[in-house]
């Protein structure tokens, strides 16, 4: 007589479907789960770069060019410094693009101007874990991504109006694209990669292409194919990248010089020489007017943030540093544990590539004659990506066991000790912060250490938490002062907590930043403005001024067109003497505004030999500083 085969026999099919969907049931809550941690992270990154952006101080010279490139179409293609398009910005505008758009959409107002920030900066977190997912597993893009969102120098860059948040995104696709083209071996990726990097460029010229030596070794090391046939596609992605880099360039090359704004920052109205001669070898070489450059860039040589000790010193290392340790062991023993493998293995690539980023920027920036501190924001996203891969491949070799298990401890050890050296310096900023950290940090490195194979899940998890938390509470506390009034950051340097500009003395004085709000003339400006508008009779210029110092607040407060003579430092050689003389005489031209902040050329030479002093008392104002109004049209001489 036969037997019915048991019910939980492996042969039963329900019993099969049964596993089948309890495995389903497991395997949906860790899906969601990491989709919850992901949007926590947003969400986190969205409240540290957006909250409080309608108090943001704006940088006084790029928000006054976006004003005027919102009001007019011919100073926005072109980056023209007032709306009439007469010069041009010291840069590239395509960092201000997207202000300017954002100003044209909802109006003149601050959190209009930083939102495109606050947008590109969130983008990047997401971009980042995708990344880092795709080479070194969820938790390490979740990592990655919570490391980048935390960096104290992102928040404060990205609460702001600097263009370098617009590079670190760019360039993080860009990185993106040349991992898949390095994974998949296909031309479009590394084609796309070259796009990026030129669109890059468009937002801070040079300083995009320091990651091209890094792309194109890791792809000729790692990607498939013959030697010969990596060689020609990274010939192709070159020229995509200079193409993409060059457009505008060339586009203002092949506009005639009178249907365009002057190029600032040049001799001889090159915008070639604005980009490689004003912003590349004059500023980072010996030759102040390096391919027919204004020699006007000494204040870029004067940061301090300068040598092989800048990352560390007091006023960076709480800004970028904090995790440094943690990341150049990942790299090391990243690359070091997977030698012997196959060249295109893809988590020793991945540790290259992002290793790369850090130490090009690093020896660069070393080597470089001044570096402001959001420069750095730039090495975010390596060393974000550099602790998650990192971490995620300690934390699996700790579970197989073995020598290698060390590494975890060790690595969270290192980290929490460096913490102590860089929050030393500043432990009136959150006393309680420092102990905390080394608390956690002892508490995680001894419960990871101790760890074996008899220790409970729940120990091992509860040592992992202390570790993490002691890793990301400092850096976390310095992004959150952000928020704080009392660390606005400033406006051309921002930088958070009690450091930078702003502050003084070991208990942290607060000193009052000018905000530079839009739209909001101080009464010496609306007064000024009043008397100009009521005195015009139809010319094109309602006043020039004596370098953009002088134009950059009337610029925020009103979009009428405005002669910024000499430019960004006043010493760019437009208008020339002949031309000013024959725009007051067309009645193009009547009033001028002179400094004796800035130094004087033929043209300003011009307007106080030939024009009238007006007197302060004439617009309502007993005393204007270091200003002073003439008028053309009525002549001394």
């Amino acid at each position: 007589m036969a037997t019915a085969p048991l019910t939980g026999a492996p042969t039963d099919p329900c019993r099969r479907i049964r596993r089948a969907c309890h495995a389903r049931r497991r395997q949906r809550p860790s899906v969601n789960w990491e989709l919850f941690a992901l949007l926590l992270i947003l969400a986190a990154a969205a409240v540290l770069y957006a909250w409080g952006i309608d108090r943001a101080g704006v940088h006084p010279y790029y928000s006054a060019a976006v004003r005027s490139m919102a009001a007019n179409w011919h100073a926005f293609v072109y980056g023209g410094l007032d709306p009439s398009g007469s010069v041009t910005v010291d840069k590239i505008p395509g960092a201000l693009w997207p202000q300017a758009l954002s100003v044209m959409l909802f109006g003149p107002h601050n959190w209009a101007v930083v939102l495109p920030q606050v947008l590109e900066g969130v983008l990047a977190v997401w971009v980042l874990y995708r990344i880092v997912r795709a080479w070194a597993g969820p938790t390490a893009g979740l990592l990655a991504a919570l490391v980048l969102t935390l960096t104290p120098m992102t928040v404060a860059l990205n609460r702001h109006t600097i263009p370098d948040t617009l590079l670190v995104l760019l360039l993080v696709l860009a990185a993106g694209s040349l991992q898949r083209a390095v994974t998949t071996g296909g031309l479009l990726p590394l084609l796309g990669c070259g796009t990026w990097v030129g669109l890059a460029f468009q937002a801070k010229m040079l300083q995009a292409w320091l990651v091209l030596p890094v792309f194109a070794a890791v792809y000729q090391l790692a990607a498939p194919g013959s030697p010969l046939e990596r060689a020609r596609r990274l010939l192709l992605a070159g020229v995509t990248t200079v193409l993409v880099s060059c457009s505008w360039l060339l586009l203002v090359g092949a506009t005639p010089a009178e249907n365009r704004p002057y190029i600032d920052g040049t001799t001889n109205n090159n915008p070639f020489t604005l980009v490689f001669g004003y912003n590349g070898l004059s500023r980072f070489g010996h030759d102040p007017h390096a391919l027919g450059a204004v020699a006007g860039t000494a204040a870029s040589r004067t940061t301090g943030n300068t040598g092989w000790t800048m990352l560390v010193n007091e006023s960076l290392a709480p800004q970028i540093a904090w995790l440094l340790p943690l990341a150049v062991l990942a790299l090391v023993l990243g690359v070091w544990w997977r030698a012997g493998l196959p060249r295109t293995d893809r988590l020793r690539t991945g540790f290259l590539l992002w290793g790369g980023w850090l130490a090009v920027h690093v020896v660069v920036f070393s080597n470089s004659n001044g570096n402001h501190g959001y420069y750095t924001a730039v090495l975010a996203p390596s060393l974000a990506a550099l602790t998650g891969g990192g971490l995620a491949v300690f934390r699996s070799e700790h579970r197989a066991g073995g020598r290698r298990r060390a590494a975890l401890p060790v690595a969270i050890g290192l980290t929490v000790l460096w913490a102590a050296v860089v929050e030393g310096p500043h432990g009136a900023f959150a006393p309680w912060l420092l102990p905390m950290v080394l608390m956690l940090g002892l508490c995680g490195t001894v419960g990871l250490w101790t760890s074996g194979p008899d220790t409970t899940r729940r120990a091992v998890h509860g040592a992992l938490a202390a570790a993490l938390a002691a890793v990301l509470l400092a850096p976390a506390v310095w992004a959150a002062s952000c928020l704080d009034r009392r660390y606005p950051g400033s406006p051309i340097e921002p930088l958070a907590g009690p450091v930078g500009p702003g502050y003084q003395g070991a208990h942290h004085h607060r000193v009052r930043i000018p905000r530079n709000p839009l739209n909001q003339p101080s009464p010496r400006d609306a007064a000024l403005l009043s008397y100009l508008s009521a005195h015009r009779s139809g010319e094109q210029y309602l006043l020039a001024t004596q370098a953009a110092y002088g134009a950059e607040p009337l610029l925020r407060a009103t979009s009428q067109p405005l002669l910024v003579m000499g430019g960004f430092t006043g010493l760019t050689p437009y208008p020339t003497p002949l031309r000013l003389s024959d725009l007051v005489a067309t009645h193009h031209l009547r009033y001028a505004l002179l400094t004796t902040r800035r130094p004087s050329t033929p043209a300003t030479a011009w307007v106080r030999s030939i024009c009238t002093r007006i007197p302060p008392s004439a617009y309502g104002r007993t005393s204007d500083g270091s200003f002073t109004l003439y008028d053309c049209a009525r002549r001394d001489n």
